[in-house]
């Protein structure tokens, strides 16, 4: 089994709470970190734009992936939402049995 780790910034917590929320209670994640305020350039339309954001970080399965980001792109605010995984290359086997106990 692979296992993933997702990131995704929002514009505000209550966007990301919600997101967190649905994300854990209809089991395609196991955990959702909510990290405050990251600074964010990029560009947007031609243009250089600077926001504050929130990051998340998404804990969750291969299996559930497809799944997650068709979520976000769902229920995101965002025209073009960022969700990027990397797969879990290294972490305790006691936290990586938790993740797929849970999304199961």
């Amino acid at each position: 089994m692979s296992y993933y780790l997702f990131i995704v910034t929002v514009p505000n917590i209550d966007e990301g709470h919600h997101i967190a929320k649905n994300l854990v209670e209809s089991k395609l994640a196991a955990c959702v970190n909510i990290v405050k305020n990251v600074s964010s350039i990029y560009r947007w339309k031609g243009e250089i734009e600077e926001d504050n954001e929130h990051l998340l970080l998404i804990k969750s399965t291969e299996e559930k992936s497809e799944a997650i980001i068709q979520k976000i792109n769902e229920i995101h605010s965002y025209s073009v939402p960022e969700c990027i995984g990397f797969k879990i290359e290294k972490a305790s086997e006691k936290y990586l049995n938790w993740i797929k106990d849970v999304v199961d």
